[in-house]
């Protein structure tokens, strides 16, 4: 019996160690795996900041995006609609209202002080009704690269909001200032360039959008609208981090009606 024991012993010695062995191997091939992902994604991330980097370059505020020629308007008794400012605004469909006409004037990626400087080109020549901002989120991302300049980041954000809200007023327009949709959860590959104190300037900043409104201006508050229950942008809100998916929009579109409709215009 003795002798049995020994053999089954020896024999049970090498397949622990085998075992040990693949779940180590396991291990390091998933640990290979996700840093190769990691790197992929990483990469594909710089490039796609790279593309922007040098298109901004050879067009720095976007100028050649959009005509800056009048656009005839179809029906003169309609107002017209004009949504201003990024990618968030870039990808908002208009609402389905009748006595509104809308036009789109968002541009991918842009700060507040590009969509400032491109204001005359692109909001003069339309004449619009209405002008509804969403802008501010492309500013202060950038807190996570330069954490030291996070006070004069939000403060030049701010600044750029109030020339636009200013500039549309100057224009007869009533103005929509949306606050800064509320930002998602951050995917792994942009953690490394992330900071929470990105969310608490995007807070700052709509505090100081709240206290814009006027006779002429409106404040849009989003962030109820997007935001779950711990701040962030809702799951079935959200297209990434930053972006909404149609359900977003919509949701938009549902308080936007009747804030439209309580609007007295006279078309021009």
């Amino acid at each position: 019996m003795g002798i049995s024991g020994k053999n089954v012993g020896n024999a049970t010695d090498p397949a622990m160690k085998l075992n040990k062995f693949g779940i180590l191997l396991i291990a390091l091939l998933l640990l290979l795996g996700g840093s190769v992902l990691l790197n992929v994604l990483l990469y594909n991330r710089a490039v796609k900041y790279y593309v922007e980097l040098n298109q901004t370059r050879l067009d720095p505020f976007g100028l050649k995006v959009y005509p800056a020629n009048p656009i005839p308007r179809p029906n003169a008794k309609q107002n017209r609609v004009v949504l201003l400012g990024d990618s968030r605004a870039a990808e908002w469909s208009a609402p389905n209202i009748s006595g509104f006409e809308f036009i789109n004037r968002g541009i991918g990626s842009q700060t507040s002080i590009q969509v400032a400087q491109r204001f005359a080109n692109h909001m003069r020549p339309l004449q619009p009704d209405v002008i509804v901002i969403q802008v501010g989120v492309n500013d202060l991302k950038t807190i996570g690269l330069f954490p030291t300049q996070k006070a004069a980041i939000a403060a030049a954000c701010k600044q750029n909001i109030q020339h636009l809200v200013e500039d549309s007023k100057k224009l007869g327009a009533i103005v929509i200032v949306t606050t800064i949709f509320p930002v998602g959860e951050v995917p792994l590959e942009r953690k490394p360039f992330w900071s929470d104190a990105i969310a608490e300037a995007v807070k700052d900043v709509n505090t100081f959008i709240t206290g814009l409104a006027s006779d002429q201006v409106i404040v849009f508050d989003t962030v109820p609208i997007l935001a779950d229950n711990q701040g962030k942008l809702s799951q079935q809100y959200r297209e990434d981090e930053l972006h909404l998916n149609p359900q977003g929009y919509a949701a938009l579109n549902q308080k936007l009606i009747p804030l439209l409709n309580t609007i007295k215009l006279n078309p021009r």
